[in-house]
Formats: structure tokens, C-alpha cells, sequence
């Protein structure tokens, strides 16, 4: 099948280097020429698990062009999958808007196209997408024949390959048959699991070929956002758990691992840190208020999610605080930029905020990370933090070392010879990589989230209950 997929951001090129891996005729656009020279020259813009490997192998396939009339009017499914950034504190839909009015400018009126918004947009976007294109073909004096409709993509940043071609589910929603049969036809090899699995990425055990979910747009779009919302409240609900397990020294990791053996309420999302971060929660979770308010709705269960998501980033600045008395003058190692592991996106990532708050009271900041130092620099401009590629580094006459982001290398240092090297060995954990137990052996002051290093259960009792 010709597809024509407009935008190669995160979504908008893993699902051009899949599709053309699928054997699909692909077209991408983007307007950014710094990113086509990479991509011209055989570079993946992007920090995402085998994906230069698997880019390496079809890229040739792919034509890569900053003009929609070069995409479009040969393509039978045009794919949106630009961003939308907040704004006003809702989704900015400028830039679907711009697409959709660029695509039908070039389609040709004796065609038929299905054009899919793939970009997380607001529920009634499909529709009022399908009257520009409308407008648009009347000022051109042609009929024109676009059927819209939505496909939402359910992409993690770290795991973008293994979610496209192993998903949970893949969703549609549009009024028009023919929409969805070109849909259908589009993922066929994958909701049949017919294609042959990249060596680097074979077929999970046990798989089982995905479901097509076929609705409505209206409730496509707002799937999206509530899926995305789901897993933000699970995260923020056991990160509040955890602040009341400080309190009764309870170890969260112990509750969350017995919470998780329900059926009904499953393991993940359930690991207590400081809080989620990236390009989706915090923008969808925003978004999704701003549709409700615009319906005159009140969501206070998600209003909290948010509350106790950012509460979660300051309460590591203040463990800090309780350890080492002051923060001025003290040197601190931040282990992990990115807001989660194997990937180098730092969009609200919970490390830049706790790195502004040390500096603004008087900390020195030392910082590490696998992939995301580039673009951390450059979101902390003017932030005098020292960046380093080494741990050991970091550590050198410390007085404390945070780690916030999970990479695997962190989760097997040597903590007693990091310990040996700070001044004051404190290690808060900002993930609950390591027990206190170990990290006590190794010679550190640990701290972590949501648990007691001593075990020591305090229960306040009723005198009557006794």
C-alpha cells in the first residue's frame, strides 16, 4: 500500500520504518531539514532501541521529502502524526489542522484517500478536520473524496518497536466502511502476525495476533486519553501510597508487590519514584482537563493524579533537605536526565525540575546520563550544572548521590566504591533500585521511596482496642 505519513517525530518515524519493514510503499514528511539531512544520511534523530538497526535495513525503501505534493496525491493512506503540544492548557491541534489543510490542497479529485490522525488530538478534532478538508475542495471547485478518520497510537518511548508490531490493540475510529477496510488492510500483517518477525525482535512467547477495535472517532480520540490518564492515576496513586508508608514505616514495594498479584489490578505501573514525566501523561493529562472544562465537567480524580505528580518531584528536593541539614554549597550527583530509560527525551522530565530546585537553594550539580546529555544542556541553558560521562566522577567528594531515572547501567554499579569516594554517602533512591539492606552494606545512607530501611513497623493504637 502507498502511504504518505506526515510528521517523523517520535510516532511519525517508527511508524514509517515498521510499515516499510511490513513492505508498504512510505513517503514521510517533515518540514525540519536539519532532521531530513540526518535522515538523508542514513542517521535515526532519535534515541529508541533498534530502531537504527531496523532503519538501516529499509531506509532505502522510504523517501524522505519536506513537500506534501510529493507525498499525497499518489498515496492511497495519508497518516497525521504531527505533535500537539499544550497550549491554554489544552492540546494544540495547529499544527493536524495544517496538515489536513495541505493534504487536501494537493489530493487529486479523482482519487479516493483515507487520511488517519494518528496525533493525540481532542475528541470532535476527526470531524472538524474532515470540514477544512471540505472547505478546502470547494475552494478548489472540486468534489474531492478524503475519508477521516482516527487511529490513535499507543506508542512507549523505549519500547516503540515491540508495541508495533506486538500491540495490545489496534483502535479505529470512523464513520465511513471504507476507512476501516483500508485500515484493515493496512495492519493486516500484524493483526494476523504474518509478517516475519526482525531477528532483533522476535515474537514474544505466548503472543497472540491483537484485536482491531472499531468505533466511532469521537470515542477513538477519547479512548487515547483515557488509556493514557489510567495508567498517569496508577502511578500517582502508589507514589501517594508510598508517602503514607514513610509515615507508618511500611515498605511500598512490599504493598505494591502484594497489590499486584490481583487479577484485577496487575503489577505494573506500580513502582513508587518521582512520578512520571515525557511527552504524554503530563501534556494528555492537561489535555484531557481541558476538554473536560470546556464541557463544564469537573475531574477531580485526575486534577489529584497531577497534584500528587508534581508534589512527588519536590518531596525529593526535601529529603535531601532533611539529610544533609543545608543545600547550600553541598554537591549533589543526579544520576539519569531522561524521563525514563532508553530513550534521550528529557520533554517534563522530573530530573530538570529537582536539578532547578537544588540550584535555586544553593547546591552544586553534578549530572549523568546515558543518552540524554545533549538535550538536557540544552533545556538547562543557563543552569550552571556540570555534565559528566563518567559516575565515578560524579560521586568524587559528593555529599549525595539522587538517582531519578532507571537506566539498567545503574542498577549494577558498585555502590561501595561510589560510596568510598563522596564526602557524606547519601543515596536517595529515587526509583527503588536497590533494598536498603544492600545499599547500607555498600556504606551508604540510603533513602528511598515509600520505604524504611529499618523495617520497624509503628502502629498507633486506640487504648480501648488494647
Amino acid at each position: 500500500m502507498k502511504v504518505a505519513i506526515i510528521g517523523t517525530g517520535y510516532v511519525g518515524l517508527t511508524t514509517a520504518v515498521v510499515l516499510a519493514t511490513l513492505n508498504h510503499d512510505v513517503t514521510a514528511v517533515d518540514t525540519d531539514k536539519g532532521k531530513l539531512g540526518l535522515l538523508h544520511a542514513g542517521k535515526v534523530p532519535i534515541h529508541e532501541p533498534g530502531i537504527q538497526n531496523l532503519f538501516d535495513k529499509v531506509r532505502h525503501t522510504i523517501c524522505f521529502t519536506p513537500d506534501v505534493a510529493e507525498a499525497v496525491p499518489e498515496a492511497e493512506l495519508i497518516l497525521i502524526t504531527v505533535g500537539t503540544p499544550l497550549k491554554n492548557g489544552g492540546a494544540n491541534t495547529r499544527f493536524v489542522k495544517q496538515a489536513a489543510l495541505e493534504v487536501a490542497q494537493v489530493c487529486h479529485p479523482d482519487r479516493h484517500y483515507t487520511l488517519a490522525i494518528k496525533s493525540t488530538v481532542p475528541t470532535g478534532t476527526n470531524r472538524h478536520v474532515a470540514k477544512i478538508i471540505e472547505k478546502v475542495f470547494a475552494a478548489r471547485g472540486v468534489r474531492g473524496n478524503v475519508s477521516v478518520a482516527s487511529n490513535p497510537e499507543f506508542l512507549q518511548e523505549g519500547l516503540a518497536l515491540q508495541g508495533s508490531f506486538y500491540p495490545d490493540r489496534i483502535v479505529v475510529g470512523a464513520d465511513c466502511e471504507e476507512a476501516v477496510n483500508t485500515l484493515r488492510c493496512l495492519y493486516q500483517p500484524i493483526l494476523e502476525q504474518t509478517f516475519d518477525s526482525p531477528s532483533s525482535l522476535p515474537r514474544p512467547a505466548g503472543y497472540q495476533p491483537p484485536p482491531m477495535v472499531t468505533t466511532d472517532p469521537n470515542s477513538a480520540e477519547m479512548l487515547k486519553y483515557a488509556a493514557n490518564t489510567f495508567l498517569a492515576l496508577k502511578i500517582s496513586f502508589i507514589n501517594e501510597i508510598a508517602g503514607l508508608c514513610e509515615k507508618v514505616s511500611a515498605d511500598v514495594t512490599e504493598v505494591a508487590r502484594g497489590i499486584g498479584l490481583d487479577s484485577r489490578i496487575g503489577p505494573r505501573f506500580l513502582n513508587a519514584g518521582v512520578g512520571w514525566g515525557g511527552s504524554c501523561y503530563p501534556k494528555d493529562t492537561a489535555a484531557l482537563l481541558g476538554v473536560a472544562a470546556q464541557s463544564e465537567y469537573a475531574m477531580p480524580i485526575t486534577e489529584a493524579a497531577r497534584t500528587v505528580n508534581f508534589r512527588q518531584r519536590g518531596r525529593i528536593v526535601e529529603k535531601l533537605q532533611d539529610a544533609l541539614i543545608t543545600l547550600k554549597g553541598k554537591t549533589i550527583g543526579i544520576l539519569g536526565l531522561a524521563f525514563k530509560p532508553n530513550t534521550d527525551d528529557i520533554r517534563e522530565a522530573p530530573a530538570l525540575y529537582i536539578i532547578r530546585q537544588l540550584i535555586k537553594e544553593g547546591a552544586n550539580i553534578r549530572a549523568h546520563d546515558p543518552v540524554a546529555i545533549q538535550n538536557a544542556r540544552h533545556a538547562l541553558n543557563g543552569f550552571p550544572v556540570v555534565f559528566t560521562n563518567n559516575v565515578c566522577e560524579l560521586t568524587h567528594k559528593a555529599d549525595a548521590l539522587v538517582l531519578i531515572t532507571d537506566w539498567e547501567e545503574y542498577q549494577n554499579m558498585d555502590l561501595k566504591a561510589l560510596a568510598k569516594r563522596m564526602n557524606t554517602p547519601f543515596l536517595i533512591d529515587g526509583r527503588n533500585v536497590y533494598t536498603p539492606q544492600e545499599a547500607e552494606a555498600a556504606g551508604f545512607h540510603y533513602i528511598g521511596i515509600g520505604r524504611s530501611s529499618d523495617r520497624v513497623r509503628s502502629y498507633a493504637f486506640d487504648k480501648s482496642e488494647l
